[in-house]
């Protein structure tokens, strides 16, 4: 499906919903008014674990303006809200519905629930001791669709442990790594902590439900994937999913963080009063509520020869599931064992539940995790043997069919090709530090999403173009979309419309994440662009007594190849396929692809940092991200997928953790005290493609949203360790930790 062609492909295109973004004229679920609509407000559990003893609604119901109270009793369906028992800090409890926003918030605030407190187990590490007390009953099985929908397939050997809080463990392992590790020049060993970290959207989750007559709902979203918001909604009702029409709004901002939340509730609760329902969940409500990315625990051991070659990877890794299974811990696992393959590797890596927030995706779910570590350690194995931390990563890269930890060969891949690019590179070869300057160098990959699409080409009466999809646009895609049917057809991409329907009228597509929105739904467009062209040819053909191999088609007109003067323009051919009498039938063509191969991709990040001794700050002063993107289509859009990955990898380096007391309780549930970069903290970021052509993509592309995201934070740790001489393990860098790695150098020299 690779094409290599000049034209609309490849040059950077503003993005066709820019200009009404910037002017406040796109429609995002908070805009959706439906006549007659209440308003509710989800009651949220104050305990990580406690029982429902029980619920006073007398207070809440003679509130002025309240409708109706529901718990789990009134809902009809298990696991909606909370029934006997919380789990978490945020669980829902109950709904309070109102005819106005404040009064259902009043309402809430009179409810009065009564718990009994019960042990909680917060710590992943203490809730896989046999004796943990269990988050969840014996007979409780269930997942989440958004962290699933950004997963790879990774394989592995799985098994159960002893700890009923393990909801899965992952075993890679090859070769005898003990004895590998025993026979081994060199061997660094390091365990490093990530913490929790919100997916920092600026639009909270919000949703409004509308009932039908006939038992239909019809849902406007924010949601990342239209699809899945319908399946799950469908699934949590139990009901098929042709009663549930899903329309998705404009996304303020996803990462990952934007699938099924509160749809199901508001959709019982709209069924059960006979009125719309808005909720719109409050800065403090999402923090709580919904899905953050999950803290993991990850201890990484390499040996090497004396020349750098690895010999070995053992690694445990322990990631902290919150109350509902499903971590990405397999993942994590597939990518810290594939990057550098070794001949003998024994990875373990366990999903641990607890009683916090059940966590979700959040741009390349457990990959920033993997490589903190991996890179970290790789760093290190560098500074013992002496040698360049390029050179050293060059000698183990992974490349085409190398072996993951899975056992599975790769694809090609460009992860040398980006070494190279970033030792070749002015920013890092002619390198150089002031005082407490330093520079890191890391190393992030993806194995790549897939999931089947189908896509529609139509021919207007102008001859323009429509393509109706059924993926959501939050970075820009429509825009590579309309370039992609551009170039078939040797137009302006402003002549190709793009329209999004609902789930009732749009062909499939999956969720917007996990980066293969561009590298099958493109694939599908591309595939419908090239069936609507063969029809315009197959009529053209015919008016023009030419063979449809004959044929060129370019800026609107249809001519025989070498004849000047035999031509037909579009707008004759839509006028014979489209009007009153017409001879031919409309053009209409359809794209249907299952790309089930993924195409892996890496990134190489540099930074470069200024640390204060005096008070433990660290500055990113300046960074270099090189990526294998395929091809880029759309370089602005590229470009902008890999700063703002950039940005979020500093702040997860520097400033964001999610914090809980012992107790559960959350102590940085809002916009102050949880840090998010700002443009202060985003130093100037050069970006540099490398461009290893996908064969399944559209025209060699593959998806670029998620390496960028990855490589950050280590990149941050090495280049601090290079400035002053402390290796931090824990994230996030914070002033604090800094300067107390300082205090213990000090200490160590003396």
């Amino acid at each position: 499906m690779a094409v290599e062609t000049p034209g609309w492909v490849g040059r950077s295109t503003p993005r066709l919903e820019g200009r009404d973004k910037v002017r406040g004229k796109r429609r995002y679920v908070a805009d959706v008014r439906r006549r007659d609509e209440a308003f509710a407000r989800i009651v949220l559990s104050p305990h990580a674990r406690a029982r429902v003893t029980s619920v006073d609604r007398e207070a809440a119901l003679k509130t002025k303006g309240v409708i109706a109270v529901f718990t789990s009793d009134e809902m009809g369906r298990e696991g909606i809200l909370a029934g006997e028992e919380v789990h978490y800090v945020g669980e829902p409890v109950a709904v309070v519905v109102a005819e106005t926003e404040a009064a259902a918030e009043d309402g809430a605030d009179a409810l009065v629930i009564h718990y009994e407190a019960m042990e909680a187990v917060t710590d992943p590490v203490l809730a896989m001791r046999r004796d943990a007390p269990a988050v969840r009953p014996d007979d409780f099985s269930e997942g989440r669709e958004d962290a699933g929908a950004h997963g790879a397939d990774v394989g592995g050997e799985e098994g159960g442990s002893t700890s009923k809080n393990v909801t899965s463990r992952v075993h890679f392992h090859r070769g005898d790594v003990d004895a590998a590790l025993q026979e081994a020049d060199v061997e660094v060993e390091g365990t490093y902590r990530i913490p929790e970290v919100h997916q920092g959207y600026l639009e909270t989750h919000g949703t409004v439900v509308e009932p039908g007559t006939d038992g239909h709902i019809t849902i406007w979203a924010s949601t990342q994937g239209q699809f899945s918001t319908r399946s799950g909604t469908a699934a949590a009702l139990g009901i098929p999913d042709h009663l549930v029409t899903v329309n998705a709004a404009e996304v303020g901002g996803g990462f990952g963080g934007k699938y099924v939340l509160h749809e199901p509730i508001a959709a019982v609760v709209a069924k059960a009063v006979g009125r719309p329902i808005r909720i719109i969940l409050d800065r403090l409500q999402d923090f709580l509520y919904s899905n953050p990315s999950p803290a993991a625990m990850i201890t990484v051991k390499l040996g090497a020869k004396r020349d750098g070659t690895l010999t070995a990877i053992k690694s445990t890794m322990i990631f902290d599931s919150g109350a509902l299974p499903e971590a990405p811990a397999g993942i994590a696992a597939e990518l810290l064992g594939g990057t550098y393959p070794a001949p003998n590797l024994d990875i373990e890596a366990y999903e641990v539940l607890t009683n916090k927030t059940p966590v979700g995706a959040y741009r390349a779910p457990g990959a920033p995790q993997a490589y903190f570590a991996l890179e970290s350690e790789m760093d290190r194995l560098a500074k013992v043997l002496g040698m360049d931390p390029i050179e050293l990563r060059l000698k183990n890269a992974a490349r085409e069919g190398s072996l993951r930890a899975s056992g599975r060969p790769y694809p090609r891949i460009g992860l040398v090709e980006c070494l190279e690019a970033v030792r070749d590179h002015p920013f890092w070869k002619d390198r150089k530090s002031g005082p407490d300057e330093g520079y890191g160098v890391a190393v992030g990959g993806w194995l790549g999403g897939t999931e089947p699409a189908a896509a529609a080409c139509s021919l207007n009466g102008d001859g323009s173009l429509v393509l109706q999809l059924g993926s959501t646009d939050i970075t820009g895609t429509n825009t590579t979309f309309a370039q992609i049917a551009a170039q078939v057809f040797g137009m302006d991409p402003e002549r190709v419309s793009v329209t999004s329907g609902n789930t009732d009228q749009a062909p499939y597509a999956g969720a917007s994440g996990g980066s293969k929105v561009t590298y099958t739904v493109g694939a599908a467009v591309l595939e419908a662009a090239q069936d609507a062209k063969r029809q315009i040819l197959e009529v053209a053909g015919s008016e023009l007594e030419a063979s449809p191999e004959d044929l060129e088609l370019e800026n609107g007109e249809i001519r025989v190849k070498g004849v000047p003067g035999r031509s037909v323009s579009l707008e004759r051919i839509a006028r014979l396929t489209t009007s009153f009498g017409g001879r031919y039938a409309p053009v209409y063509g359809r794209g249907r692809t299952s790309i089930h191969v993924p195409s892996p991709g890496f990134a190489v990040h540099v930074a470069k940092v200024r640390v204060d001794r005096a008070t433990g700050e660290v500055k990113v002063i300046g960074y270099l991200a090189v990526q294998d993107v395929g091809r880029a289509l759309n370089p602005a859009a590229v470009t902008g997928q890999i700063r703002g990955g950039v940005a979020q990898g500093i702040g997860r380096a520097l400033l964001e953790d999610l914090v809980h007391a012992a107790s559960g309780q959350l102590l940085d549930g809002n916009l102050m005290d949880y840090m998010l970069p700002t443009a202060t903290d985003i130093p100037p970021i050069e970006v540099v493609f490398v461009e290893v052509p996908s064969p399944l993509g559209p025209f060699g592309a593959k998806g670029v949203g998620e390496p960028p995201a990855i490589p950050g934070a280590a990149a941050i740790a090495n280049a601090v360790e290079d400035a002053a001489g402390v290796r931090m393990r824990n994230l996030p860098i914070r002033p604090d930790a800094v300067m107390r790695a300082l205090e213990e150098l000090k200490d160590d020299e003396a």
